[in-house]
């Protein structure tokens, strides 16, 4: 079997092509340029490292970045009173609270703090809800990204069973809500599923995201698969086995160059839709 890889980065690319004449016109328009704000709580060096790619990102496409960071110390209320201080901003078309933030704080909390008309990643619970129900709202951007991703390379959906590893609130939740609402059937799984095997190897599409590195192999997926690994772990592996893996599957994106990409695209490209929304 010759399996197609999905290149993450290489769509992502024309995104940002595309994006560019966009944003030089907004920004002729407005005679300012908008901005990606981005939060960092603590001094996780992963967190720092994607802050990073998405100031890169932003230039790409036209944009303005600016990175807030905050010491670990941070209370929930001194961060939620840094993102109202953001909503208030009228050069700020999209706010970022890069994830994970420390313990103690109370994540979701800050996340719904986040005015939806901003919400660019995709995290507030009534951006979430909007898209559970099929309106219109700013998908969360990983799972957002996996859609399109999927769209770009003519892979329907539709009739297919899906079964999603991982039931986080950025990923894998958002991820089968979407997938629903694109007709699939879908099934999520996750470290308390009973004989996970025998049902992940049904899948039409097999999308993972539980941050464990190479933890699923060849023998979780049936011939033909289309592999989708969110992951990405220390060593620049997916929670995927791909080597493995990918002489069984139909299509399977890379770790790294798959999904990563698109994330922080569907992140840039949800930003400008906010300011010409806003601005417009």
């Amino acid at each position: 079997m010759n399996p197609i890889i999905l290149d993450g980065k290489k769509v992502a690319e024309s995104i940002y092509t595309a994006l560019r004449p966009r944003a030089a016109a907004l920004v002729e328009k407005l005679g300012f340029t908008p901005v990606l704000a981005t939060i960092v709580v603590g001094d996780d060096y992963a967190s720092h490292t994607y802050v990073k790619m998405k100031a890169s990102a932003c230039k790409k496409a036209g944009l303005d970045s600016r990175i807030i960071t905050l010491p670990s110390a941070t209370t929930t209320e001194q961060l939620i009173a840094e993102i109202e201080a953001l909503n208030a901003d009228k050069t700020v078309a999209g706010i970022l609270l890069q994830h994970p933030v420390p313990e103690h704080i109370d994540e979701p909390a800050c996340f719904n703090a986040i005015d939806p008309r901003k919400d660019s990643d995709g995290v507030n619970l009534l951006s979430f809800a909007r898209n559970a129900m099929g309106q219109s709202a700013f998908g969360c951007a990983t799972p957002q990204g996996i859609m399109d991703l999927l769209e770009y390379y003519h892979i329907e959906v539709a009739g297919k069973l899906v079964v999603v590893i991982g039931r986080s609130a950025i990923v894998g939740k958002p991820l089968a809500m979407m997938m629903l609402n694109k007709n699939a059937t879908v099934m999520i799984c996750h470290s308390k599923t009973q004989n996970i095997k025998q049902l992940t190897q049904q899948a039409d599409i097999l999308c993972v995201g539980i941050g464990r590195p190479e933890h699923v192999d060849e023998t979780w997926v049936k011939s033909g698969v289309v592999l989708v690994d969110a992951g990405y772990n220390e060593g620049n592996v997916g929670d995927t086995d791909i080597e493995r893996i990918k002489d069984k599957t139909s299509a399977y994106t890379p770790v790294p160059g798959g999904v990563g990409p698109m994330t922080i695209a569907t992140l840039i490209r949800q930003t400008l839709e906010a300011a010409e929304h806003h601005w417009t």
